[in-house]
């Protein structure tokens, strides 16, 4: 090997390596925050339905098996609210408010985030679970878990909109611009596009200002947020042809058990 191509291989080998699959919300976070703040990176895409992130070869940069986590260097980091922590303070350039230097701000941005894992999440992952992807990952769909995280998934969205959204700025805690918690709340609130429109804006039908926020935020991180979205639009598409394709079988099926009874 050459110096200019030992060079170029210790460069390749120092660029932030950032393993995700875009139909995990706090994937689409992370790469929506690399690319708004100008970030170089190489997306490596894992793909969770395949069990890619259960592979010996990703467990060496996450032991948990989960995306997503990055390789900066030798530095290997997982957990993504830990990931944009150490990209928002790690890299230059990063604008303040994404993560303040001020401590009573960063401490406040601090408890959404631990509180988003406990509450949100919880909701909204379970509720997504339960209701479209179980099938798709090879799971039974399970109405009664649906329905308990649908419970704790609207708590959560009233709590969004009563305490965390409570101020003068458009953003969580007050914030005239989005941080790192106000991306990984609207990420995992996105998901909801997958499911079944009229059960969607039951959902957040009643929250106008979580609405307006989630507007906000989209409107604060274009076009990145929406390319990076596509897939998740993408799937909407085909998750929406399946209801229909679904609710013409049972029409036709209905239709011949009626003819059947006339005969």
């Amino acid at each position: 090997m050459t110096k200019n191509e030992e060079k170029i291989h210790q460069k390749e080998e120092m660029k932030l390596k950032v393993y995700v699959d875009r139909l995990s919300q706090p994937s689409r976070a992370i790469l929506i925050f690399l690319k708004v703040n100008g970030i170089e990176f190489e997306e490596i895409k894992m793909d969770i339905s395949k069990r890619q992130h259960l592979s010996p070869e990703f467990k060496k940069i996450n032991p948990m098996g989960q995306v997503p986590a990055i390789a900066d260097g030798r530095f290997n980091l997982f957990e993504s609210h830990a990931i944009l922590v150490y990209l928002a303070c790690a890299f230059p350039g990063v604008a303040d408010h994404w993560y303040p230097a001020d401590l009573f701000r960063r401490a406040k941005i601090n408890s959404v985030l631990d509180w988003h894992h406990s509450n949100l999440r919880r909701g909204a992952a379970p509720y997504v679970l339960n209701t479209v992807l179980a099938p798709v990952l090879g799971l039974p769909l399970n109405p009664q878990a649906a329905a308990e995280a649908e419970k704790l998934l609207s708590s959560s969205l009233s709590k969004i909109e009563s305490i965390w959204l409570q101020g003068n700025g458009k953003f969580l805690v007050g914030g005239l611009k989005p941080s790192i918690a106000d991306l990984s709340m609207v990420c995992e609130i996105m998901q909801l596009e997958l499911v079944d429109e009229k059960d969607r804006n039951r959902i957040l039908g009643p929250h106008k200002r979580v609405l307006q926020w989630i507007e906000d935020t989209k409107n604060a991180t274009r076009p990145h947020f929406d390319e990076v979205h596509e897939v998740l639009f993408r799937a909407k598409t085909r998750f929406q042809e399946r209801r229909l394709m679904g609710a013409s079988n049972k029409t036709d099926s209905s239709d011949r058990a009626a003819v059947r009874s006339k005969m």
